[in-house]
């Protein structure tokens, strides 16, 4: 089947959001009930994916609302299926769910890095595996993984969520690149976030040594520049647009460049970037 280049309807679609209990993937929800989509929320946040919920069904959407772990890959084979059979087709995903940790290499635990991993990729690729061939074979498919600015650029004290974000990056274009060869019915959006104002950063873990709550604070007030409201409506003008990658933020804009005239540059602009919010871990006894 032909790929267009035509500019998505939402209307009828049948979409499922992933992280749907707060931030973006609420936001994402609400801007697509109003569009008239029908809408299947997962979150692992019960008492947030319900409200969620019950505001999209006020705009007079047709909702389903599970709890879900994304890195339980059984059960999101399953959750797949229920989907389908619910909705009678899946014709988007928006894999949004994630987690975010402080630390660096050298006091890092194994089990923070693999929380991230877990998450923040194999929850995007098992999302992915899952949903796909109901995305085919719905003739309108389409899969929105939500990367980072920090998919594009590095940052020191993120080497787990970097790596996270960077693998979904190179996932997606890969898996994009595969269904343009293949002629499947399937477009495949990466979105880079800036600096959004969401409970990613808030609900952080962090490293010993370092003070989560203070940096998640650091972070809001001097690099969380933006709404999840506007996110989400520049990530569904994307998707609508059937963009390959979607940039959120004038910053993610920027870096994003610098980051392909001088790599080495942004790698400077990055430690500059973490000396600006004090990553790193302040001596004991000092405030």
């Amino acid at each position: 089947m032909t790929m267009t280049r035509e500019d998505r309807s939402f209307a009828g679609s049948v979409v499922v959001i992933t992280g749907a209990g707060s931030g973006i993937g609420r936001e994402l929800a609400l801007r697509l009930a109003g569009l008239g989509a029908e809408l299947a929320l997962a979150d692992i946040d019960s008492a947030g994916v319900e409200v969620t919920a019950l505001r999209c069904e006020a705009a007079g959407a047709r909702v389903r609302a599970d709890v879900l772990d994304v890195t339980e890959r059984e059960k999101v084979f399953a959750y797949a299926d229920e989907v389908h059979a619910h909705f009678g087709k899946v014709n988007q995903v928006y894999n949004n769910a994630g987690v975010a940790h402080y630390g660096e290499v050298t006091r890092d635990s194994f089990k923070h890095l693999e929380r991230v991993l877990d998450v923040n990729f194999w929850g995007v690729v098992n999302m992915t595996k899952a949903f796909l061939p109901h995305l085919i074979a719905s003739g309108d498919g389409h899969v929105v993984n939500i990367s980072s600015l920090f998919g594009l650029i590095t940052y020191p004290g993120q080497s787990a969520y970097n790596a996270s974000k960077y693998a979904v990056r190179g996932f997606t274009e890969c898996l994009r690149q595969e269904m343009l060869l293949a002629g499947q019915p399937v477009h495949v959006t990466c979105v880079h976030p800036g600096g959004i104002k969401t409970a990613v950063a808030r609900n952080a873990t962090a490293s010993e040594g370092l003070d989560a709550a203070r940096i998640a604070r650091a972070f809001d007030r001097r690099l969380a520049l933006h709404s999840p409201e506007m996110a989400a409506d520049t990530i569904i003008e994307g998707v609508r647009r059937r963009r390959a990658r979607v940039l959120v933020g004038a910053e993610a804009k920027a870096l994003d460049l610098l980051g392909r005239i001088t790599p080495v540059g942004s790698q400077r602009f990055g430690t500059w970037m973490s000396r600006l919010i004090r990553i790193a871990p302040r001596p004991a006894g000092t405030a």
